[in-house]
């Protein structure tokens, strides 16, 4: 009988330690509204680009992950880059941009 409730006892324990570390956030993953977050604010920031006569909104990729922007890709001078940075962190919602922006 011992044995048996020292079993019971180890799944148990067992069973809330996987519940403890199931429940516990990730920080390397996004949940489903950060997501949706992130691509509401990548399209805010494309449609920006679009509307702007200044830029090559088809040469500027735009990546988002929890509100942190990141822009690559080429233009054609440093003043179409500090734009689109500029533009970028007008959108509500963007924390921070990332410029990794390459002048042709």
């Amino acid at each position: 009988m011992n044995t048996k409730k020292r079993f019971k006892s180890f799944l148990l324990c067992l069973f809330l330690m996987t519940i403890v570390v199931g429940c516990t956030e990730n920080t390397k993953r996004e949940s489903t509204g950060e997501y949706l977050d992130d691509t509401v604010l990548t399209t805010k920031i494309k449609s920006t680009f679009i509307g702007d006569s200044r830029l090559k909104a088809n040469d500027i990729n735009v990546k988002t992950y929890k509100g942190i922007v990141q822009l690559s890709g080429f233009v054609d001078t440093q003043a179409e880059a500090d734009r689109a940075v500029q533009l970028a962190r007008t959108v509500k919602g963007v924390k921070a941009v990332n410029n990794s922006l390459i002048v042709k």
